[in-house]
């Protein structure tokens, strides 16, 4: 095995951090706002914290639905970018935005009828610390106000998204950077009563969110169409409002499983962590920490997976599989190599930071002790999260489909729920087994890739024209 063939020169790693660490940046300043607010919650007790954490379990399945809508059209918007298809890329654009719409109206439904249900799930017997009503009591009023912030956030993919797939980044970014900001400064100042205000515990820090989202979409929205000439998608976006029918045709064909995928992992998560928080309250509050910094400490290899879907997929719409396949054996290296690195500073600070929580020590003993394992399981993720997003942007949506999703619920959720109401087993070796098994994954990855067969161009010059 030669080492030169998974390292690329100077040019090869400029190309691809012009992609990467915008998306890095605005990841990484968002994931690490949102671990001061979430520190700041941590601060009002264990079941402030939980009942946002249960809540945010429910907003994460719709978050990765959006993202998957977005996914399922940006197979093609990459492609057609890289053929220099603008029409095609505004077509793909009006689709997500109609998609969007739809499901950001019926998660607004489905939370607010069944909201209590949902958060009563993760509310078990099992340890000395915590109040289950309590608990209830401030992750509905949580949820209530985040149901506001659903439909902007949703736009505001549409709009984000399309323009990062167009290899446009910077505006995304600052857009993500503003409302992050906004949000910090408004949980300060509304979760503890600051300046005056009056201190609103989790309906502050819920408010806080949700006035972020419209900031971003605002910004999306005035600068985007403002600057038309750099996002030429933009031009008559919404005059005429027109869809081929042969894209919806091959959207539902090749994105419509992607959508899915991200709805059944999502859910597949938040069932594995509902198996977790049978053995207690403080098990929900541990994991949420852990989550917390491990949302952090992923920026890095998450971004370069983004930057495989953009990249690979403007070569594969270019016609070149060549040199689509050279370059995503190097990022895939690449974004081991970073997770290696990041893995390393998650184990370091393992020690150190649940004590900044406002929380009981079994509490913060049993976050330092998943934030060992997550570091140690991150290097095969950051390689599994390459390989799903290589697949993808060669259209492979049923391979990917079995690859994510269907793995989690044909062998990590049915093992999760055997340890979990099956057996006395303590929540330190379950959480051992399903992490060590979820991280598996990667040996497929590896197998899917090797067969080369994913590289294929979707698009071809003029074909939604209308």
């Amino acid at each position: 095995m030669q080492i030169k063939k998974f390292i690329g020169d100077k040019a090869f790693y400029r190309t691809v951090l012009a992609v990467a660490v915008p998306i890095m940046i605005q990841n990484g300043f968002t994931n690490l706002v949102n671990l001061l607010d979430n520190i700041m919650v941590g601060r009002l007790g264990t079941e402030c914290m939980s009942g946002v954490s249960i809540v945010n379990q429910f907003i994460f399945v719709f978050n990765l639905l959006i993202f998957g809508a977005v996914s399922a059209a940006g197979i093609f918007t990459s492609q057609y970018h890289g053929l220099g298809d603008t029409e095609g890329v505004r077509q793909t654009f009006r689709l997500k935005l109609i998609i969007n719409v739809c499901t950001g109206a019926l998660g607004v439904l489905v939370f607010a009828f069944f909201g209590r249900a949902l958060i009563s799930t993760f509310l078990h017997d099992g340890s000395l610390e915590g109040d289950l009503a309590l608990t209830m009591a401030e992750g509905q009023k949580y949820l209530y106000w985040m149901l506001i912030g659903l439909l902007p956030y949703a736009i505001s993919q549409a709009y984000a998204s399309t323009m990062r797939e167009i290899g446009k980044t910077m505006l995304p970014m600052i857009a993500s950077i503003a409302a992050v900001i906004t949000n910090f400064v408004l949980n300060l100042v509304l979760i503890f009563g600051y300046l005056g205000a009056p201190a609103l515990g989790v309906a502050g820090a819920a408010i806080a969110t949700v006035a972020s989202r419209f900031v971003e979409l605002g910004i999306l929205l005035l600068c985007g169409h403002l600057k038309k000439e750099k996002y030429s998608f933009l031009q008559k976006a919404y005059l005429p409002f027109y869809i081929s029918g042969t894209l919806v045709r091959r959207v539902a064909l090749k994105g419509l499983p992607l959508m899915m995928n991200e709805l059944f992992w999502a859910l597949a998560v938040t069932m594995r962590n509902q198996c977790y928080s049978t053995r207690g309250l403080d098990v929900v509050a541990a994991q949420n920490i852990n989550s917390t910094v491990e949302n952090l400490v992923s920026v890095v290899y998450m971004a370069i997976g983004t930057s495989i879907a953009i990249v690979v997929g403007n070569l594969l719409g270019a016609g070149k599989i060549a040199e689509a396949k050279d370059a995503d054996r190097k990022m895939l290296a690449f974004s081991v190599a970073a997770a290696l690195l990041m893995g390393g500073l998650l184990a370091l600070v393992s020690g150190l930071f649940p004590q900044l929580y406002e929380t009981e020590e079994a509490v913060r003993s049993l976050a330092g002790f998943m934030m060992l394992v997550t570091a140690v399981v991150t290097p095969f993720r950051s390689f599994a999260h390459a390989a799903y997003f290589t697949l993808r942007s060669g259209g492979k949506v049923f391979i990917t489909l079995l690859f994510d999703s269907i793995y989690m619920w044909v062998i990590v959720i049915p093992v999760s729920a055997l340890l979990a109401y099956c057996t006395n087993i303590s929540i330190y070796w379950m959480f051992i087994a399903c992490q060590g098994i979820e991280a598996a994954k990667f040996m497929l990855g590896a197998f899917l890739l090797r067969r080369g067969s994913w590289a294929m161009q979707l698009v071809r010059t003029g074909e939604n024209d209308a």
